[in-house]
């Protein structure tokens, strides 16, 4: 049987939040829908460089900056102020991924609940808040204070600090197995939400458990899943 840790650290960013309006503000910014994965991937591509050279960039500074040069190479696009703008300007108002309320309803009745994101502990905050979740975690921790990035191990170890727990009484929840990796590398145990049914990447670190929602991670680790 798999046991509860004392504490579950969550990903915010696809784990939780629901990124789908992205599309629309590309779309309405003159930018093709399909390219707001791919301005994501690029955003945390380039924030891991600069964590592997030892700095700790601004989510905010580096998504703008990122967006005004897609833009620029883009014909027709919107102004790079008001394109700029209306997209970020949508981590501000996204909503939760259907099966995280009753999820962390669940799991804080076992365990503590904490955010760790390489964005914003604010816009965790207004996330969790819009959901009618807040009540549900202690706090919402970044790596704005940690010394790197996730996936760096100091990313966790920062977590762990803040909880005041080793690092192996922390579970990390995501959507990314790169922070599953990095997470299990630390000394976290590690759970895989796999909402797409993709195929795990064979030379990354693998999670200890693997759902495709939180519900069903809500109930392994209360003992009751089918």
């Amino acid at each position: 049987m798999t046991t509860s840790p004392p504490v579950v650290l969550f990903d915010v960013n696809e784990t939780l939040s629901d990124m789908g309006p992205l599309a629309a503000a590309f779309e309405a910014s003159g930018l093709p829908a399909t390219g707001a994965p791919l301005w994501f991937a690029q955003v945390l591509r380039d924030g891991f460089a600069l964590t592997a050279t030892g700095e700790n960039p601004d989510f905010v500074a580096l998504a703008g900056d990122t967006l005004r040069r897609h833009l620029a190479a883009t014909p027709g696009a919107q102004g790079q102020d008001e394109a700029v703008e209306r997209i970020l300007g949508v981590f501000t108002s996204l909503e939760l991924h259907p099966d995280v309320a009753p999820a962390v309803a669940a799991l804080s009745r076992t365990a503590e609940l904490v955010t760790l994101s390489n964005g914003s502990a604010e816009i965790a905050e207004s996330l969790l808040a819009r959901g009618g979740v807040r009540e549900h975690f202690s706090r919402c921790l970044s790596v704005a204070e940690a010394p790197r990035w996730k996936p760096a191990r100091e990313a966790y170890e920062y977590a762990a600090q803040q909880t005041g727990r080793r690092v192996d009484e922390l579970m990390l929840v995501a959507v990314h197995p790169w922070d599953i990796h990095g997470a299990a590398a630390a000394g976290l145990r590690t759970a895989w939400i796999n909402r797409t049914g993709a195929a795990y990447p064979s030379y990354f670190r693998t999670a200890e458990i693997e759902v495709e929602d939180l519900v069903g991670l809500a109930e392994i680790l209360a003992g009751t899943e089918g």
